[in-house]
């Protein structure tokens, strides 16, 4: 059993973007990459789950990503998701017991010089590693936020309090 269970979904942290018009196309995870680079010494299991934009998964997704931490021997759980129905999949999880779960995602693809996307991983390693007990946070922009506390705000595109 490894130390933390990382879940990969999608979202825009995946992306790939190939010309001017921003297609784009959800390519392999870079979360080992990602690892790699931040010298990180925890012992991790990485499960692609999907490729899918957040705004594309159904219910059906949010029920298989529960079933995934449900039936995961792991209780530290990170899962790399799309920002835009994070909240939705976070609201999901809530309940699962004896599993400390944090979602992340990223406001710009991985492979972007100045995306986020490491250090919101690194936000989420620390919350699932240092949390009092069970439940799910979302790691988003410096800060963890309780599951069904947060939004994410199109105007500012910053996750916010609710």
């Amino acid at each position: 059993m490894a130390d933390i269970l990382i879940l990969t979904t999608g979202g825009t942290i995946d992306k790939l973007y190939f010309d001017a018009l921003s297609e784009y196309q959800i390519g392999d995870s870079v979360v080992s990459r990602l690892l790699a680079v931040a010298r990180a010494a925890c012992d991790v299991r990485i499960v692609e789950l999907m490729r899918k934009d957040s705004l594309e998964l159904t219910d059906a997704d949010r029920a298989a990503i529960a079933e995934a931490v449900r039936t995961a021997p792991e209780q530290r759980i990170v899962i790399t998701h799309g920002t835009d129905t994070m909240t939705e999949t976070a609201a999901a999880l809530t309940g699962i017991p004896d599993k400390r779960i944090a979602l992340l995602g990223a406001l710009a693809p991985a492979r972007f010089a100045e995306s986020d996307a490491a250090f919101n991983l690194g936000m989420a390693f620390a919350t699932v590693q240092v949390a009092p007990g069970p439940g799910v946070w979302i790691a988003m922009n410096g800060t963890v936020f309780p599951a069904g506390s947060v939004r994410k705000d199109r105007t500012s595109n910053s996750f916010v309090p609710v």
